[in-house]
């Protein structure tokens, strides 16, 4: 086939429905339609597209292999019609073997099959739990143009003994062009991560690259899309725009042996506007993908319940949001007024439920059991609980999703009460420390993201963002009587969590050894309440989760002291020790 100046191709940065197969095959006709429309020679979709992805265990099952095989199939005869090839991927049964798959459907037919190289098996990913380590492979031709198809993880690994460098072989091999099928959720400025691994590719092989990356949330999961094209000179050939769908056709032409592209640049968010825009598209595909008609919530007057309230107007509209108050005698004046005035300013339906007489209707019940006992935090856990079974009752009733409210901080340290704050169907804050919730709030009082339903400006109460927060569950109680400053255990919480550092590191850094002791101290022991917590939007690098995953019953604990020096004379290797050991 003789060699075209120019190719089109169509990138579908969509937003798929894990186990939807016949709703994500409907997608990709009407995007296919769009780039017919286009005049596009290619369809490029997400991995996994047709699956959705990631599909979990849900892929291990015949009946879910079978049917996207099917729908793959389907989806290729259609490519009889003349309209542009697709390329999408799929899980895929060959040789008795389960891989992840990108299929290459062109004049009715399954034209070619690539498979992933490197499985991540890290972080959020299981990928070699599930499917079958694919070969490397060489580039398939489309429409005269050989095009390299690494999925994902083949793009972000150089050669080593565990990693084949797929780019490399592609190149060798004579492609002209790489395009990547990604499935690559988000976390805080990421954008910048995966420039540079994708510039190291170009640079390497010389070859132009796009980078096509699925959007929307999956349970914890939150794709951002920000799909690029770089050019073989490691220019920005196009940008697609982040927390949203986009289908682009794009326009290659070859000068002076390369393809290049000059495409559409659209902003791509990131630091804290990434992370609240995360945490709208989070919350809003948890809800509308998993069914509830709307969400309500405890709202405290608090800032962590406001900020919730904020990205769930924002995701689903304020028609579909319910606020309750739930007051008790410890509940200050200030608090109901900033509640009601939140309320207000979002336009959500909003009500205040006293929970006095439910709360000592329980301290009568146990007043024998308590009898001689004095009153603790027991006492204080039965006012959260009671709140959390009345907002369970009204979920029960309506049908619509508690969303509960807890910060990263909170659930790192236990400041929560299981069977009470901790009750709901799903967290948009359960990844965003305590001072990140000060900053988002501030920030959303001033900027929205594009799509967000919620009203424009000031939205939640400047008094809730200055005033010290406090759980309200006994007399004139703050969060700092139990804790130490936010910025300072959100500084030690950072370093423990995401980087897992040792605590005399992290007392040389200038903080308190005692405080980094209790503080490590109250991370261990509330793993048992972390596996109980609702699922949340992951935003950093290590979530309570899928990224961190500690036994509850553990004996460890790092101490404060330097860390001791390995004793390599003891450590027996081969070609050291007796004989008899290594024959």
């Amino acid at each position: 086939m003789t060699e075209s100046a120019r190719f089109t191709i169509t990138l579908a940065q969509l937003n798929p429905i894990v186990g939807d197969i016949t709703g994500n095959a409907a997608k990709a006709r009407a995007a296919r339609a769009q780039a017919k429309a286009d005049g596009a020679t290619l369809i490029v979709f997400p991995e996994l597209f047709i699956a959705g992805y990631p599909p979990e265990d849900l892929v291990l099952k015949p009946a879910f292999q079978a049917a996207c095989r099917a729908a793959i199939e389907e989806l290729a005869r259609e490519t009889a019609d003349g309209g542009p090839a697709v390329l999408i991927g799929s899980p895929w049964v060959d040789g008795g073997k389960l891989y992840n798959a990108c299929a290459l459907l062109d004049e009715g037919r399954i034209a070619a099959i690539r498979f992933k190289v490197n499985l991540p098996n890290y972080g959020v990913f299981d990928e070699k739990r599930v499917f079958a380590r694919g070969p490397v492979s060489g580039p398939i031709t489309i429409r005269g143009l050989r095009v390299g198809v690494p999925i994902c993880e083949d793009t972000w690994m150089e050669e080593s003994a565990d990693y084949e460098n797929v780019v490399e072989c592609l190149a060798e091999t004579g492609a002209e062009i790489l395009i990547v099928p990604n499935g690559s959720p988000y976390a805080r400025n990421k954008n910048d991560l995966r420039l540079s691994v994708q510039v190291a590719r170009v640079t390497e092989s010389g070859l132009p690259l796009v980078y096509l990356n699925q959007v929307g949330g999956q349970d914890e999961l939150v794709f951002d899309g920000s799909s690029f094209v770089l050019n073989a000179d490691r220019s920005l050939g196009a940008q697609l725009p982040a927390f949203a769908e986009s289908i682009t056709t794009l326009t290659f032409e070859k000068a002076d042996g390369h393809w290049r592209c000059d495409g559409p640049i659209a902003p791509v968010l990131e630091g804290d506007e990434g992370d609240y825009a995360a945490c709208v598209l989070g919350l809003r595909d948890y809800v509308q993908k998993t069914g509830f008609p709307g969400v309500l919530m405890g709202v405290s007057g608090g800032i962590d319940s406001a900020l919730c309230a904020a990205i769930a107007v924002d995701a689903l509209g304020a028609d579909r949001v319910r606020g309750v108050m739930l007051p008790f005698r410890f509940t200050a004046q200030v608090s109901l007024d900033d509640a009601a005035q939140l309320a207000k300013a979002l336009g959500i339906r909003y009500e205040v439920l006293p929970i006095a007489e439910a709360v000592n209707g329980f301290e009568n019940i146990l007043a024998g059991t308590f009898k001689g006992l004095e009153r603790d935090i027991t006492e204080e856990n039965l006012q959260a609980r009671t709140r959390g079974t009345l907002l369970m009752a009204i979920s029960n009733k309506t049908g619509a999703m508690v969303v509960t409210t807890g910060n990263k901080s909170e659930m790192s340290v236990g400041y929560a009460t299981l069977y009470g704050d901790m009750n709901g169907g799903f967290n948009p804050i359960k990844d965003i420390y305590k001072t990140e919730v000060f900053r988002l709030s501030t920030l959303r009082n001033s900027w929205k993201p594009e799509g967000a339903l919620g009203p424009d400006g000031e939205v939640i109460p400047v008094n809730i963002i200055v005033r010290p927060p406090t759980a309200e569950l006994r007399e004139n109680q703050t969060d700092q009587d139990s804790l130490p400053p936010y910025d300072i255990l959100d500084g030690i919480l950072e370093r423990l969590v995401e980087r897992e550092e040792p605590l005399s590191e992290i007392v040389a850094a200038g903080f308190e050894k005692d405080v980094v002791t209790r503080i490590d101290r109250l991370l261990n022991i509330a793993e048992y309440k972390r596996r109980q917590a609702a699922p949340g939007v992951k935003v950093t690098r290590k979530n309570f989760g899928r990224d961190r995953r500690y036994p509850i019953t553990n004996k460890f604990r790092d101490l404060a002291n330097p860390l001791p020096k390995p004793d390599e004379d003891l450590v027996t290797r081969p070609g050291k020790g007796t004989s008899e050991a290594f024959e």
